[in-house]
This record gives C-alpha cells, sequence and structure tokens, in this order.
C-alpha cells in the first residue's frame, strides 16, 4: 500500500487542514479461513483503478472495498463500494461459518472471541428447552453459538447489515431455530415479547455505553430467569449491574473476564444474573 500510494502521488489525509486523500486501509482476516477484505477509505475524489490492480495479487484477498468520508472525523463505519471479488468473506467459530460485510460487527480476536462464547454458553446454563434473546445481537455469533442447545433464539441489532449478516449465517449453518430482528434494543423488546413469549434467558452484548436506562428497565419487566452480560467496559457494566439488582431484583452470580485486547487496558467480561425476587 506505501508502495501503490508513493506511486501514484496520493498525500495522507490532514486532519487539521483538510486536505490529502488517503485516510484508513480497513484489513479484516478470518484467522481460521484465511479469507482477507480490504477497506480503503478515502476523502472524495476518484480512486485510481491501479488500487484494485496492486492488491489482487495477493491470493488471500477475497473481497476490496472502498467508502468515502467527507467529514473531518476519522471513522471507517461509512457506507462502501465493492470493487473487486465477493461483497464478504468468512470466519469459522466454535465449528460455525460466519459471513462478514465492511461494516458488521465480529470481535477481531478470533481465538479468544472462542472463548468469550463458550464462557456465555456455560453462564447460559442451557438445556434444550429454553428460550433465549440475543440482544445486540450482530452478525449472530453469540445466538447461533447457543441454538443447538435452544428451544429457539431471537436476535435483535440496530444494524440492518448485521442483521442481514445474522439471517444469512443462520441459513449458512442450517440453523432453523434462530430468527433475527433490526431495531433499537430499547424499543423493540417488548414487541418481541409478543413474537416469542418471555425469554428464559437474555444475552445482552451491548456497546461501550452498556445498556441505556429504557433498555434496562424494559429488560427489568421482562423478567427473565437469566440474563448474560457480556461487557467491554466494566464501568458501565457495574452501573447496569447496580441497577438490575435494585430496581429489578437481579443479583450477580459470577464474572469472567477475557483479555481480548493484550498489552491494553481493555477486557470484556461474562457476566451471570439471577433474578431472585
Amino acid at each position: 500500500m506505501r508502495a501503490w500510494a508513493r506511486e501514484s502521488g496520493l498525500r495522507a489525509y490532514d486532519q487539521v487542514e483538510g486536505t490529502g486523500y488517503l485516510r484508513h486501509l480497513v484489513y479484516r482476516e478470518g484467522r481460521n479461513t484465511g479469507q482477507v477484505m480490504l477497506q480503503l477509505v478515502t476523502a472524495p475524489g476518484e480512486l485510481p483503478e491501479s488500487f484494485v490492480q496492486a492488491v489482487r495479487r495477493f491470493p488471500e484477498v477475497r473481497a476490496v472495498h472502498h467508502a468515502v468520508n467527507d467529514r473531518p472525523a476519522e471513522v471507517t463505519n461509512v457506507p462502501t463500494t465493492l470493487l473487486w471479488g465477493e461483497d464478504a468473506i468468512e470466519e469459522q467459530l466454535l465449528g460455525l461459518r460466519f459471513r462478514v460485510r465492511p461494516n458488521a460487527f465480529l470481535q477481531t480476536n478470533t481465538e479468544m472471541a472462542e472463548k468469550l462464547y463458550e464462557l456465555a454458553i456455560e453462564a447460559a446454563g442451557l438445556t434444550g428447552e429454553e428460550t433465549v434473546w440475543d440482544l445486540y445481537c450482530g452478525i449472530g455469533t453469540i445466538g447461533l453459538s447457543m441454538a443447538s442447545k435452544a428451544l429457539t433464539v431471537w436476535g435483535v441489532d440496530m444494524s440492518e447489515e448485521s442483521i442481514a449478516c445474522a439471517i444469512e449465517n443462520a441459513d449458512l449453518n442450517g440453523i432453523t431455530n434462530a430468527a433475527f430482528f433490526a431495531g433499537d434494543v430499547g424499543q423493540a423488546v417488548e414487541e418481541l415479547r409478543d413474537r416469542s413469549g418471555i425469554p428464559d434467558v437474555v444475552v445482552v452484548d451491548p456497546p461501550r455505553a452498556g445498556l441505556t436506562n429504557k433498555a434496562v428497565r424494559r429488560l427489568g419487566r421482562i423478567g427473565a430467569q437469566r440474563i448474560v452480560y457480556v461487557s467491554c467496559n466494566p464501568t458501565t457494566l457495574a452501573g447496569n449491574v447496580k441497577q438490575l439488582a435494585a430496581d429489578w431484583g437481579y443479583e450477580l452470580r459470577s464474572a469472567r473476564p477475557v483479555d481480548m485486547f493484550p498489552h491494553t487496558p481493555h477486557v470484556e467480561c461474562v457476566s451471570l444474573l439471577e433474578k431472585t425476587a
């Protein structure tokens, strides 16, 4: 990429001056499949055709996307255009295949993601008779990993792209007892209850901000016997656990940290809460 950029005479983007063209190269790799997706994020302007030619020489590259960010903020989660190859790559987790598109969420540390999901499955304590909700489900990794041990799985996520992947992943793995819906979790749980009935286990894997007050209240009213909380931020996890305990009668039974990002302060945590009152 450095050689191509220099040969093309393309400058890196300067956030202060608002000048330049190249902003980010997002490299997504299926560690268990060897498949690679590249997403080049640039400022507005015409992308030289030589970019695709430069990266196609690597056989592991299966998908090449381009995205334009015309705002000062340094973000990569912007709409993409497929330049070459397939629109998604595949990864394998716990024996299941998952298709991943440019803006769909998937844990970056594949080996530890499998450990994380194993802990979530263990905490759920499934016997095959449970209705499971997978809230903030992303591409369905946790819910689909639990499907063989549950009666039904229902997933919700705000990202329509992630939900499209989750539905596709259920079909890809021949899983027929899972359904996925796009929507705001705080608003969707009551409608979901009308569809599925009261869940036995709720799995939540929210963003760093944790569960909103509305989501906690509506989750509390649902009254599932067990909540498996997968958190990437211990601070917001603590606040949500305190609220669920004080207002809705849930008791924290266990908390298992997972070092997803070695040599950084970021730690994931799988917690089990059970309703006692």
